[in-house]
């Protein structure tokens, strides 16, 4: 008995060139590989985009009345058309325009007169990228909704913790708990273990709630001696955490007791060195330390995100995993969109 063969999806494309010269050579360099849908001008381009919802868009930059930067620009702004891919495809090749493009959201600048080969090459290489991504988002929600058990509680646990106000928290813990899960990622960890570090790393400072608001509000640097209570906060977590069992609070665990710990063995609670420091805890120290450098505290003002990484430079080796930090240091632009997108929310 035969089966019946799913045929493999054909990627569309929508062209929007004010010229019709144009799309007929899109139309015939393109036609056999793929599904094409055209428009003549910006307007009737974002209906076409809306109506088929393509897989990538081919898009001309000088056009009358609403021009190509524009167009992306309303498309970026539309929750249901902002993730599709746009090359510009122009006759504008000097760099100040490639720049505009590209800082406007498209992925890439394609200069006219059209070279089939040159656009074929990128058409092919952006669609597969795009792949990769909606591939990358299904894989995240699908390990979040296995994790939500574990979030939900590590939100509980938080939330009853939360009468002891410690001014540390806030939206500090979410932020340097998405710097966590980006060089997680960056680390090449799987998409399930880096949410569950994500998650993990919030729970990083649970010990706190045993520490005295007396220091952990103080307002100014600790003294030894209040030093020494503070630093218990790093087993009062473990011992907290430890007690759960599904992987999150694990994590958590090891996290809590030895992001403190340093690369060359001088940190506590434990005098750990090298890789014999968890490598979460390795992971979310470095998320932590950037953190704290860049938010005010009672006693400080935030540094720059420049100074920022040119201190993580500085602590590698010594304070910190200097293969991780490179990691970090080249993941810096995502890492500033992440501060940018909490620090707009704090703000709010």
């Amino acid at each position: 008995m035969m089966t019946d063969i799913p045929l493999p999806r054909i990627p569309k494309i929508a062209a929007i060139d004010d010229e019709p010269a144009n799309l007929q050579l899109l139309h015939d360099v393109l036609k056999s590989d793929y599904q094409l849908v055209f428009a003549r001008s910006g307007e009737d381009g974002i209906a076409v985009v809306q109506k088929h919802m393509p897989d990538l868009i081919l898009l001309d930059v000088m056009m009358p009345k609403m021009d190509g930067f524009e167009v992306i620009c309303r498309l970026r702004a539309n929750p249901e058309t902002a993730q599709i891919p746009v090359i510009f495809v122009t006759a504008r090749g000097d760099q100040e325009g490639e720049e505009e493009g590209l800082v406007a959201g498209a992925v890439d600048y394609v200069t006219k007169p059209i070279r089939p080969r040159i656009l074929t090459a990128r058409v092919r290489t952006h669609l597969a990228l795009a792949d990769q991504k909606n591939s990358y988002r299904q894989e995240v929600h699908e390990a979040t909704s296995k994790l939500q058990k574990s979030y939900y509680e590590a939100i509980h646990m938080l939330g009853s913790a939360g009468h002891y106000n410690d001014s540390d928290t806030g939206t500090h813990i979410w932020r340097m708990a998405a710097y966590s899960g980006a060089l997680a990622r960056a680390a090449l960890w799987n998409v399930e273990d880096a949410v569950t570090l994500e998650l993990a790393a919030t729970m990083h400072d649970m010990g706190k709630v045993g520490i005295p608001d007396s220091i952990l509000r103080k307002p100014g640097k600790l003294d030894p001696d209040e030093w020494v209570i503070m630093k218990r906060h790093a087993e009062i977590g473990y011992d907290i955490l430890s007690k759960g069992s599904s992987p999150v609070f694990v994590v958590a665990a090891d996290v809590a007791r030895h992001h403190h710990e340093r690369w060359d063995g001088s940190g506590y609670p434990d005098g750990l060195a090298g890789k014999d420091i968890p490598e979460a805890a390795r992971i979310v120290a470095i998320a932590d330390v950037f953190d704290a450098w860049t938010m005010a505290r009672p006693y400080k003002q935030a540094w720059s995100v420049d100074r920022a990484f040119e201190e993580l430079r500085d602590v590698a080796g010594t304070h910190l995993d200097p293969g991780l930090v490179e990691l970090f240091i080249g993941i810096r632009e995502e890492i500033v969109f992440l501060k940018e997108c909490w620090d707009e929310q704090d703000a709010a």
